[in-house]
């Protein structure tokens, strides 16, 4: 241990730092192991006492063991008060040198605990639960080990009569040292509990009605199932290069082929493309497929399994986001695409070629560039005049052809295929197909989206030869769904940034 702490005193600390250092050193000198190896036997925690204990129940309470970080310190003299918090919250602590060290030498007491302690160190404490005369459970302890040393101070938080101050809002501390913010900030956890809510309500919803949970391929030789950008890497043994999966659909419509009825997959997916605040270069997509089913059925489903989630989540279906209430009851608003756009510009452009389509841009002041064909042009133009319009949960259905190349064409309405989009708070939340299985209809869409790679679109997709191989085998009728589970979390917590749902959003890196 002792070389380690000579190689870290080199190193640029500050004051604080070094005094924790210098503190480790003695705690080593004095036989104290500031990183015991054996089990610390925690048999309860914070949230439970507070919530069970009463002076009736004394004696269930009369020898707790738990564990937890020193939030702060009160010297009283020959006693102290203490605050740790653990996993499910703070409880303070009462010791006196006389239970800590009854003998007659109460030396080790005052130098390790009013000397060597500091805030942050991770502790564990027997003892027995009291109520002191404020009202406030505690404990009282009698046995007192040191479980881990704290060498970085962390940022001092206060709170006073319910109100914090001084709290680290800091994006940049708060994104990139995520496991401090957890620390200052507990109430951050409540993010990611009902992160977790949000899946298991789903995989609940799904397994209940007899959905299959797979696993596909991360790395792939075509990035398929979406267009986007991908990253690539390079398989050494096989020495070809290979993409970090933008979507899983590919992959779930083969086993529709092999003959399962209905699948589904958590995945992250990878796309080299921008950050902003709905935006994240990894994030998680949820995907289902389902046979014999249409995109009809589809929105029907997504209206249950959303209904579900929210309450589940939050515990009503009446949402608050922002300056927003937003109703997940059902069912939701649905509109055509070329409505959508008509009702908030004015343009009626379901009939138009590529070249009236950059006209409207023109007109509408949206930028383009020769690498976009009619499906782009549409898209910028929905996306930039309509789309955030759309705050309460809205399918925007039935669009062109050009946009989907994996989706069937509409059974009604020529040039359009049986697609929807559901938009929630301005932001697209799903979305869903009735899955295009005509092999040579795939072919001449794919043959298409390669011409526009030609063209120098960087997020066209490739021509995917297995999976026109197993479309020949014959897939049957199937719609599928794909849900933004980060946005879908932003939405059910109220956080304005999808860096507030991720645990450890993509940074710059740092020079440490």
């Amino acid at each position: 241990m002792q070389p380690l702490l000579n190689a870290m005193s080199t190193q640029h600390l500050s004051e604080q730092e070094q005094l924790r250092r210098d503190k480790l050193a003695e705690l080593i000198i004095m036989g104290i192991e500031p990183y015991p190896a054996q089990l610390f036997p925690v048999n309860s925690n914070s949230a439970y006492i507070k919530k069970n204990y009463s002076e009736d129940k004394k004696e269930q309470f009369a020898d707790v063991c738990i564990a937890g970080r020193i939030m702060s310190i009160r010297d009283m003299g020959k006693a102290n008060f203490a605050v740790i918090q653990d996993a499910h919250g703070k409880i303070q602590l009462y010791m006196r040198r006389d239970d800590i060290c009854p003998g007659e030498d109460k030396s080790l007491y005052d130098i390790v605990w009013k000397k060597l302690l500091d805030i942050g160190d991770i502790i564990g404490i027997r003892g027995y639960v009291f109520i002191t005369k404020t009202g406030e459970t505690s404990v009282h302890v009698k046995e007192l080990t040191l479980l881990s040393k704290s060498l970085r101070p962390l940022p001092v938080v206060k709170e006073a009569e319910g109100l914090v101050f001084d709290a680290v809002t800091d994006p940049e501390f708060k994104y990139r040292q995520r496991y401090a913010d957890l620390i200052i900030n507990p109430s951050v956890k409540e993010t990611f509990v009902k992160r977790t809510k949000l899946i298991n309500s789903i995989r609940e919803f799904l397994n209940e009605r007899g959905a299959l949970e797979v696993d596909t391929p991360v790395l792939q030789s075509i990035p398929g199932g979406a267009t986007a950008r991908p990253f690539i890497t390079h398989h050494n043994a096989l020495d070809v290069p290979f993409y970090l999966r933008i979507a899983n659909e590919l992959y779930l419509k083969r086993l529709i082929v092999g003959g399962f009825d209905w699948v589904y997959e958590f995945s992250r997916n990878f796309r080299n493309e921008g950050m902003d605040r709905t935006h994240n270069p990894e994030f998680t997509i949820l995907e289902f497929y389902v046979a014999y089913k249409d995109y009809l059925w589809m929105m029907e489903t997504t209206e249950q399994l959303l209904e579900k989630a929210a309450i589940d989540v939050t515990g009503s279906t009446d949402v608050k986001v922002g300056d927003a209430m937003i109703s997940f009851k059902a069912p939701f608003r649905r509109i055509t695409i070329f409505d959508a756009i008509k009702e908030h510009t004015g343009f009626d452009i379901s009939r138009m070629n590529e070249g009236q389509l950059r006209s409207v841009c023109k007109q509408l002041h949206i930028h383009t560039d020769e690498k976009m064909g009619k499906g782009k042009l549409v898209d910028e133009i929905f996306s930039s005049k309509c789309e955030h319009h759309y705050i309460q949960p809205t399918f925007i259905i039935d669009y062109p052809v050009e946009m989907s190349p994996l989706t069937k064409k509409h059974r009604d309405k020529q040039g359009l295929v049986e697609r929807f989009e559901l938009l929630i708070n301005g932001k697209e939340m799903a979305n869903a197909y009735s899955e295009l299985n005509d092999p040579i209809d795939q072919r001449e869409r794919f043959e298409e989206q390669a011409k526009l790679l030609e063209r120098g679109d960087e997020e066209a997709m490739f021509i995917d030869h297995d999976f026109l191989r197993a479309l020949e085998y014959g897939m049957p009728p199937a719609s599928g769904i794909g849900f933004g589970i980060d946005r879908l979390c932003m939405l059910l917590t109220n956080q304005p940034s999808i860096q507030d749902v991720l645990l450890f959003p993509q940074m710059r890196p740092e020079n440490l």
